[in-house]
């Protein structure tokens, strides 16, 4: 089953961020510490281009520490600054202005040696569905922001949000979707809650899920559903019908996708990171 995506809108987007990108010194591009690569727009570099950014690797918490560390890695070799946070809790959202500095340090000291006097970093914040960018932002803003729906373009009375004295956000942006022709990385998203349940079918995501898990971390299947080492050698679709079976779902099978898949999303089954660093060369980057 093809996954819809929605060239226009990506089209629009790009004008939104190629429209503002003037206005501010530094792009956050939030990801999903789960998925570092897949949650993230193809097209940005072209439409960044050399416009300085920080990488904020988010839900850090709910990510696989030792692949979150090799993505930082990753993300760094490329050029780009990057923090690890968890904007939920609000974990590492204080050294945002410190690694914003460090990226404009050029641009800080050339403007120290003209004269200009110093101000507030201006920022804008791009990142997927259900990366946490809400969440980031009312973080920074220290206050809840009211969502204001689509408005027009870039003019003279914009809206800045403020985060102390260092720093002003511009409102974001309309939604930048990734370009995920590549089926796998449509079940990664659904996995995670990033693109709607109803592009795919649940038993497909939930089979995934265990499939992956079997692969990567069966101690947390066992842990969880109290799978022994031979029901974890199963065909995903033989696991997923022994779980139901085990949460006393009968033959419920749509019940027991909708665990699998819940139990994932929540972290009920550990820490976890979908895109392996060490398979990077299989992993689609078209950055």
């Amino acid at each position: 089953m093809a996954i819809q995506w929605f060239p226009g809108h990506m089209a629009k987007a790009r004008r939104e961020v190629s429209e503002k990108l003037k206005y501010v010194d530094i792009v956050f591009e939030l990801v999903d510490g789960r998925l570092p690569l897949s949650s993230r727009n193809p097209m940005l570099d072209q439409i960044l281009q050399q416009k300085p950014r920080l990488v904020l690797i988010n839900k850090a918490d709910l990510a696989d520490p030792i692949q979150t560390k090799q993505w930082e890695k990753y993300f760094t070799d490329k050029g780009f600054h990057v923090l690890a946070i968890n904007a939920q809790d609000n974990k590492g959202v204080k050294n945002i202005v410190p690694k914003a500095k460090e990226a404009l340090k050029e641009k800080i000291e050339r403007d120290r040696r003209r004269g200009l006097k110093p101000r507030a970093i201006r920022a804008m914040v791009i990142g997927i569905p259900n990366v946490g960018k809400s969440t980031l932002l009312n973080r920074l803003a220290g206050k809840k922001i009211a969502q204001t729906g689509n408005k027009p373009g870039v003019t003279k009375g914009q809206q800045w949000l403020r985060y102390g004295t260092e720093l002003e956000l511009l409102d974001t942006p309309g939604i930048l979707w990734p370009k995920f022709e590549d089926q796998e990385i449509g079940k990664k998203l659904a996995l995670t809650g990033a693109i709607k349940d109803q592009l795919l079918h649940l038993d497909d995501i939930a089979i995934f899920g265990l499939d992956y898990f079997a692969r990567y971390y069966p101690s947390q299947l066992s842990k969880r559903y109290g799978l022994n080492e031979q029901e974890i050698a199963f065909l995903a679709p033989e696991m997923l019908m022994k779980i139901t079976e085990k949460q006393g779902f009968r033959d419920d099978y749509a019940r027991g996708s909708e665990r699998v898949i819940h139990d994932i999303r929540q972290g009920k089954l550990g820490r976890y990171t979908l895109d392996r660093y060490e398979e990077i060369g299989v992993v689609s980057d078209e950055t």
